[in-house]
């Protein structure tokens, strides 16, 4: 899905927009629980979806990277599954460089094949919403800055569900620059005061190849283009400007074109995130720089022993 999400989605209360979209809110929460299948289907495979309530932009694929690094590291061998949507090939060209990624569009599918290859381990990205699947451990990604916007379920708000279906679950990770954490914990634990609730840091790997005398232009198509930017300026990065683009968005040369040129114009280096630069890698375009960044989990072991 390419659009860019309306600003009164992270309004810290509903508008008058909201409340009229919240009819259709109505009606979606309805037609879904009609679509719940009531059995539910079980793998030999230890299944570990990684999901959200807030639509994009939560650090899921981050975080699937981190787990599979780390359970690797335990001699456990472990994969990625994600639904396929044609939209989303930077998210899966990602995964794919980092592990074996099964890919289908029935995700239930991908993660038969994933087991009849004896892996121990499918860490799901997305799928929260999949009742069809029993899954082994089910973890609800929030980012610090975003939350949950003005709390109402689409259209009317960011939300794919209620938050009141916290209750439900039992981890919540936290990810961003550490930011809003008393707030936010106060918030779950009002819902679900028996969650895990862990944290996750984005952490810029290449860093080093960017000075900090110089100035720069940031822009990206993700869900979480704020944090990014942020980010960046904790490692001292002087930021000029930044465009946010949709999530998912396709460059075109002209988009790029006219980066560059304001770039020029402002003595300014550019900026992207790596996910953003696999969209149009085969331009070839030296005056574009990306930042690999990765998620690190605050407290990783405590996490790991939770959920193995």
């Amino acid at each position: 899905m390419k659009f860019k999400k309306p600003r009164f989605w992270d309004y810290k209360k509903p508008n008058f927009y909201a409340y009229l979209l919240f009819p259709i809110s109505l009606l979606i929460k309805l037609i879904n629980k009609f679509k719940i299948n009531k059995i539910k289907k079980n793998f030999k495979i230890k299944t570990i979806c990684v999901g959200n309530f807030y639509v994009g932009g939560t650090g899921k694929t981050s975080l699937c990277i981190e787990i599979k690094e780390i359970l690797e590291r335990k001699n456990i061998k472990t994969c990625f599954v994600k639904k396929f949507y044609k939209s989303q090939f930077d998210e899966q060209k990602i995964l794919k460089k980092n592990g074996s990624i099964f890919l289908s569009k029935n995700r239930a599918k991908a993660i038969e094949k994933a087991e009849a290859e004896n892996y121990d381990f499918a860490v799901i990205d997305d799928g929260l919403q999949d009742k069809s699947i029993n899954y082994d451990v089910s973890i609800v990604c929030f980012n610090n800055n975003n939350w949950i916007g003005n709390g109402l379920t689409i259209p009317s708000g960011p939300l794919r569900e209620n938050i009141e279906n916290l209750k439900n679950y039992k981890h919540v990770f936290l990810n961003g620059n550490l930011e809003n954490l008393d707030n936010l914990k106060k918030e779950i634990f009002r819902i679900n005061p028996s969650v895990n609730i862990h944290l996750g840091k984005y952490e810029a790997i290449n860093i080093n190849e960017f000075k900090k005398e110089n100035n720069y232009l940031v822009f990206s198509g993700i869900g979480n283009h704020h944090t990014f930017v942020s980010m960046l300026k904790n490692y001292g990065l002087v930021v000029l400007e930044d465009y946010e683009f949709p999530d998912h968005y396709t460059y075109s040369k002209k988009d790029l074109k006219l980066i560059i040129n304001q770039a020029k114009k402002l003595k300014c280096e550019i900026i992207t995130t790596e996910k953003d630069y696999f969209r149009f890698e085969n331009l070839k375009l030296n005056e574009i720089k990306f930042i690999k960044s990765k998620l690190k989990i605050i407290d990783e072991e405590k996490f790991i022993k939770s959920i193995t």
